[in-house]
């Protein structure tokens, strides 16, 4: 779809939506076109959210790097342009165990409770509608990308930038800008990290070609 939509914060909670989201899970196998429609009218934010939580867990759930990824790109993708997001229909289609992504999302719930203990409405400018949603639309992409990064075993690869779908998701749906620079601080920490890994990397090659050369 690419009718224009605007995107607002909400006064339910995350954990609350998120609760109710859980609920809605039905059924052996689950869709990413049924997780959106059991999300129903909380949004691009809370799916992005939710998107997230799996790999902040140790749980192994199958193909849920691709598709929840993806979704993160393009619901981000929306929110930055303002309108409703297409998804291809093998990202929406493809099947995942319900009850570890129920397990994994009640795991999830705990976590979003103890962060939502601190999460307020306060520096509201860095979620205003308007050029800055945009830009946090654009922050949350790139976070989906590293998120989609193929270094599922390297530690830490996929946890620093889901923590920072995560803040950024809650800030921008509770308006608080906290939240907001914290995910921003995430996805610095992320680059870097992967810097460094990309560096180490380059330098084991280095030496492993001077050991294989003399």
């Amino acid at each position: 779809m690419s009718s224009q939509e605007d995107f607002h914060d909400t006064t339910t909670s995350f954990s609350a939506s998120l609760r109710a989201t859980i609920d809605g899970i039905a059924g052996e196998t689950i869709t990413l076109r049924r997780l959106i429609e059991a999300i129903g009218e909380q949004g691009l934010l809370l799916l992005c959210g939710i998107a997230s939580l799996p790999f902040l867990l140790p749980v192994s759930i199958p193909g849920v790097s691709t598709v929840f990824g993806a979704a993160i790109v393009l619901a981000a993708l929306a929110i930055t342009l303002n309108r409703l997001p297409w998804l291809p229909r093998r990202v929406l289609d493809r099947e995942m165990p319900s009850e570890k992504l129920r397990a994994a999302l009640r795991r999830g719930l705990d976590l979003v409770g103890k962060v939502e203990r601190f999460v307020r409405p306060r520096l509201t400018g860095l979620t205003r509608a308007g050029m800055v949603s945009r830009f946090n639309g654009l922050m949350l992409m790139l976070a989906g990308i590293l998120l989609m990064a193929p270094l599922g075993l390297v530690p830490f690869s996929n946890t620093l930038p889901a923590i920072a779908v995560l803040l950024l998701a809650m800030g921008m749906m509770q308006r608080d800008g906290v939240m907001v620079l914290a995910g921003y601080g995430f996805i610095v920490l992320t680059v870097v990290y992967f810097v460094v890994l990309a560096l180490l990397a380059v330098r084991a090659g280095q030496g492993l070609g001077a050991v294989l050369g003399g």
